[in-house]
């Protein structure tokens, strides 16, 4: 089980890998697959040695993992629940983002919609939901 003082570094290490973007584009890669540093370099436009660095970073918070292959070394995500967890959290954020629909068109949960329903009445939501899409196009 984890104590207080354990939680918070988890989180602390969490965030820091997330807190910068090049880190985060790098994740999100290495969600879909492992990666080699060349290869995510030419595939996030960047150099080998900016990725190497990140790749350090992420490798220091215990979010990555270096296996050598040969002459080369694959990268990837040191545990499946990380990646559950990142894709939970870019739901909430999805979710919750101003100006976008909710992409669960049965939403009830409170706040999370303009017009979420309150107590499980999702009359007229779906409508509403399209109404938005067309305001924006």
């Amino acid at each position: 089980m984890l104590t207080l003082a354990s939680r918070l570094d988890v989180m602390n290490r969490l965030g820091r890998a997330m807190a910068d973007a090049t880190r985060s584009r790098i994740l999100l890669e290495l969600m879909t697959g492992p990666g080699y540093t060349g290869k995510l370099a030419t595939d996030l436009d960047l150099t080998r040695t900016n990725v190497s660095n990140h790749l350090a970073c992420l490798r220091g918070c215990g979010i990555v993992v270096a296996v050598p292959e040969g002459r080369s070394t694959r990268y990837e995500i040191s545990d499946p629940h990380i990646t559950r967890a990142i894709e939970s959290l870019l739901g909430v954020v999805l979710a919750v983002d101003d100006g976008a629909p909710c992409v669960n068109t049965s939403c009830t949960e409170p706040g999370c919609c303009p017009d979420a329903a309150v107590d499980g009445d999702t009359s007229g939501q779906a409508d509403n939901a399209i109404d938005r899409a067309r305001e924006r196009s």
